[in-house]
């Protein structure tokens, strides 16, 4: 179904909902605020909201988008300018029967979301679509696909975050999705100690895949600690001090994944590898924030329990890798009483030594200045970043960029 056709059946359904339905746009009411810890989402707004006369469906529209433009320079190459429609999303959420039972949509159309068509591959306009049973607000089941509970940054919504991109290392270690079945035990507390567990299994392949069955599954876990109590307004699922905590508040977290015969060179994304791994990754973050500042911290990494090379068995010549190694991210930010936001990143990746001869060593400066207008739900920002790429017979290479986005979304 093309992009175009699924919303004109979507408009004419809302045009013969309305006249059995009860609608309206709902900002300062939480009744339709069903906030899942699956799929964590900053929403300054709450959407559009539909709730039948009887109470027994409710669904919520949201959209977000981000349009971008970036003078790019690599070294040994003429500079160039990127425009585009980097992100551009669709999500539906509510009730059906019973508040107890959720459901949350999220659909992908921009070109980068979507990636290229390619014959006998799926189109990946699916990003989310799970069901959970929540019996009451500490628990959480659910199933289908959606995030999973992995590094800080890859479980925040891209529209929650401060730069205009995450790090480095979570665009090689990171999770992502899966599909499978997720459990959640969430006890957040005001003003003090607060944890919460969380846990999945999952089939390891990614979204919307519909490979061969296999024998191989991911199991995850993690455990966040919030020492000083939870963060105002669920402020763990963005980034910056946009609310100016009034008090300290600290998160730490910690997770882990193995995930049994991937097939791809990073685990849940990438390339298809001649052989399958077996991959292990461990993620720990920390989170501070207080008064118009905020700190991040994280650590990442992936291994392989045997050589991380797979080769071609009609062409040795032709090899994949997994993506083994480690990285470090720090990020600084201020956000001013007029809501600019200052903020400073570096972050240090090191491949692993299966792979030094084929990945370079990196390393990342990032400069940023952000202006909140109504949040993190629309905001304009610009960025200056500089990579440094080391490679194993010592060539150093210097790439940099300048980006300016807008995002936007309710």
């Amino acid at each position: 179904m093309s992009a175009k056709y699924f919303l004109y059946s979507f408009t004419l359904f809302l045009f013969f909902y309305k006249s059995n339905a009860q609608i309206s746009i709902k900002q300062t009411k939480s009744d339709n605020d069903i906030k899942l810890s699956t799929l964590p989402y900053y929403s300054y707004g709450k959407g559009i909201g539909m709730t039948s006369p009887d109470s027994l469906f409710q669904l919520n529209i949201r959209f977000r988008m981000q349009n971008r433009v970036t003078y790019l320079k690599n070294e040994d190459e003429n500079g160039a300018y990127d425009g585009q429609i980097r992100r551009l999303r669709l999500r539906f959420d509510g009730y059906v029967g019973n508040p107890k039972f959720l459901y949350a949509i999220q659909l992908s159309f921009a070109p980068g979301d979507v990636g290229e068509v390619k014959e006998g591959e799926n189109i990946n306009i699916i990003r989310d679509a799970v069901i959970t049973y929540r019996p009451n607000k500490r628990w959480n089941l659910s199933f289908g696909q959606t995030k999973l509970p992995g590094n800080r940054q890859r479980v925040n919504s891209s529209g929650g975050l401060q730069l205009t991109d995450r790090t480095i290392n979570n665009a090689r270690f990171t999770i992502d999705r899966d599909f499978g079945f997720q459990l959640h035990n969430m006890n957040e507390f005001k003003d003090r100690f607060s944890y919460n567990f969380k846990a999945a299994v999952s089939t390891g392949e990614g979204r919307n895949s519909t490979e061969k069955p296999d024998d191989g599954v991911a199991v995850t876990g993690k455990i966040e600690l919030l020492p000083l109590g939870a963060f105002t307004k669920d402020g763990t699922y963005f980034e910056g001090d946009v609310l100016r905590e009034s008090k300290p508040k600290l998160l730490l977290s910690g997770a882990f994944q193995q995930n049994n015969h991937a097939r791809r060179t990073q685990g849940q994304l990438g390339d298809d590898l001649f052989e399958k791994r077996t991959m292990k990754s461990v993620m720990i973050d920390a989170m501070f924030k207080y008064n118009g500042w905020a700190a991040m911290s994280s650590f990442m990494s992936r291994s392989t329990t045997q050589n991380a090379l797979t080769f071609d068995p009609n062409d040795t010549s032709n090899m994949k890798y997994a993506f083994v190694g480690n990285g470090f991210d720090y990020q600084l930010s201020y956000n001013t009483k007029s809501n600019y936001e200052f903020i400073g990143r570096y972050s240090i990746q090191k491949v692993g030594s299966d792979i030094k001869n084929y990945a370079p060593n990196s390393k990342q400066y990032t400069f940023g200045i952000t202006k909140y207008i109504w949040e993190h739900a629309f905001k304009l920002q610009t960025e200056l970043t500089f990579d440094t790429l080391e490679y194993y017979n010592g060539i150093i290479k210097n790439n940099w960029y300048l980006r300016f986005q807008v995002e936007i979304g309710i």
